[in-house]
């Protein structure tokens, strides 16, 4: 009961903000990568980007994201609603620190109009996250 729906688009980090009424750094955009042993998920804050670097220092490869179809054969979710929870297959989960400045963030529910507003334990629980990882920038305040 708690998913909010919209009659516009929310698959971007602009589209979903301007829906929610929020800043787009509080959207939780969850992005899919190839990882050493298949695909992995990262749920970042909307104003953070991966950072090669930090992800192959994290991961051992270099940040790659998967084709859109690619994304929705492993999440069952299309490009635009995909979110770290109520996925196809059993895909590890990894929350990145740049969501914890926020008291709630909101990911995607599944489609390109949805989304929900989460505290960070909650995403923890709903997303049965393998860790917190710190593979992105461009979001750290000066």
């Amino acid at each position: 009961n708690d998913i909010l729906e919209f009659d516009t688009s929310s698959a971007t980090v602009e589209l979903a903000a301007k829906a929610l009424n929020v800043e787009p750094s509080r959207i939780a955009k969850t992005i899919a990568f190839r990882g050493v042993e298949g695909p992995i998920l990262v749920v970042a804050a909307g104003d953070a980007k991966a950072d090669n670097r930090k992800f192959k220092e994290e991961f051992g490869l270099k940040a790659k994201m998967l084709t859109a179809d690619e994304v929705l054969d492993f999440t069952g979710h299309s490009v635009g609603g995909v979110c770290p929870f109520g996925l196809k297959t059993d895909i590890p989960v990894y929350l990145d620190i740049s969501l914890k400045r926020f008291d709630t963030i909101f990911p995607a529910c599944g489609s390109s109009n949805s989304a929900i507003q989460l505290t960070c334990a909650e995403l923890e629980e709903y997303s049965s996250y393998k860790r917190w990882v710190d593979v992105c920038k461009g979001w750290q305040e000066v």
